[in-house]
């Protein structure tokens, strides 16, 4: 006998974070998130997805009282990707032993909340929020998961697809070795603006935060706002993220470029917080922010991941790329910069221009891969994969 338990007080959601614990004790590549930056999601004063929202949460357990599984379930009225016809909701945090049985129950749990909610369809695992966080299942490349990426062991690909669910997009995952050389096309289209004066590229300058968010909006607001449902970002906005990420910002890693001083292209990256959270287990108290300053100070991250990388519209297929890229490389790839491993966030298959972009790099490898999965409530529909962008 199963029992579904919702989550519903502190008790359940302690154990809601437990479940995880017990299912990687003995995987090595696990690393423990923060346990706030799971609780954040489900917070109604935290997420701002509960403006347009709600979310619900179960745990599974046998007849022994084992904790052997967990799921959440959401709906967002914001939440649509290009060329869905239908309602779609989600699910997420899904753990689960590696039995069919079990992985059913909760499935089928989440999927008749959400056809009560009037959903007609389910994407899977992603997160009740932004996609830059806890999104898509890990079917390639089963190493130690960057900062807020899910993890997960090579079953649950079977459990997933054993219950219906299709593949709906992949998401890919670029990694290289910061130390070798970038490719020749990269330094011949760099070439181009080298010895152009009106062309410049500078990393950011903590003491100038507000400037350089200035020009951090500029560049996204032209690339991306109006793509996607994605918001125009206002200078104050920017400059409370940048206050943000201050604490763990190498300024070294974070460029920007410019045309006659107006900036054209960003290229944003962090140290991978997970090589020094791993050492906290979950825990971000007192205790554990003095650790993490010791461990900041004293145990240098040899890994870095890409964050944002954007140039604007006009500049676009020219060679900015190469250019912004190339300016970093001078000073990343000096012995005083730490960093052996870099991988960057993921981009989707249905984006090949940004492919493009990352595989032109140099020696580029696909360091691992997550799939965004799909189920459609109507089994007699059509399914479709997420349209190519063009």
């Amino acid at each position: 006998m199963m029992q579904l338990i919702p989550v519903n007080d502190t008790a359940t959601a302690k154990q809601f974070l437990q479940v995880a614990v017990k299912i990687y004790q003995k995987d090595p590549n696990w690393i423990r998130p923060l346990d706030k930056d799971i609780e954040e999601v489900f917070n109604t004063k935290k997420n701002k997805a509960f403006r347009f929202g709600e979310a619900a949460r179960w745990i599974l357990t046998d007849n022994e009282n084992n904790l052997i599984g967990r799921i959440a379930a959401f709906v967002n009225k914001k939440y649509k990707n290009k060329g869905d016809d239908v309602p779609v909701g989600g699910i997420g945090f899904f753990e689960c032993i590696h039995e069919q049985e079990a992985a059913d129950f909760l499935l089928d749990n989440a999927k008749h909340w959400l056809m009560q909610k009037g959903m007609e369809a389910m994407d899977g695992p992603i997160n009740f929020g932004e996609r830059d966080r806890w999104w898509g299942l890990v079917t390639k490349g089963f190493t130690e998961p960057m900062y807020c990426m899910n993890y997960n062991p090579p079953y649950y690909q079977q459990l997933l697809e054993s219950y219906g669910f299709k593949p709906f997009f992949n998401q890919l995952c670029f990694g290289m070795h910061p130390k070798d050389s970038l490719s020749t096309k990269m330094f011949q289209r760099h070439a181009r603006f080298e010895t152009d004066p009106d062309f410049t590229a500078r990393y950011i300058d903590k003491k100038h935060l507000e400037k350089f968010a200035g020009d951090f909006a500029t560049v996204y607001n032209k690339a991306w706002a109006g793509h996607g449902g994605l918001k125009q970002m206002a200078q104050e906005q920017v400059v409370l993220l940048f206050n943000k990420m201050k604490p763990v910002m190498d300024e070294k890693i974070i460029w920007f470029a410019y045309h006659k001083n107006e900036p054209i292209a960003i290229f944003v990256n962090l140290p991978d917080l997970n090589q020094w959270f791993k050492y906290l287990d979950g825990k971000f108290g007192l205790l554990q922010k003095l650790q993490f300053l010791w461990l900041k100070q004293f145990k240098p991250n040899k890994k870095f991941c890409g964050i944002v990388f954007g140039v604007v519209p006009e500049w676009q297929g020219q060679g900015i790329d190469a250019y912004i890229v190339v300016e970093s490389a001078k000073v990343i790839q000096t012995p005083n910069l730490p960093y052996t491993e870099y991988e960057m966030q993921w981009i989707g298959d249905f984006n090949p221009k940004m492919i493009n972009i990352a595989q032109s790099l140099g020696e580029v490898f696909e360091s691992r891969r997550l799939t965004t999965y799909r189920y459609l409530f109507d089994r007699t529909k059509e399914f479709k994969r997420h349209p190519m962008l063009a």
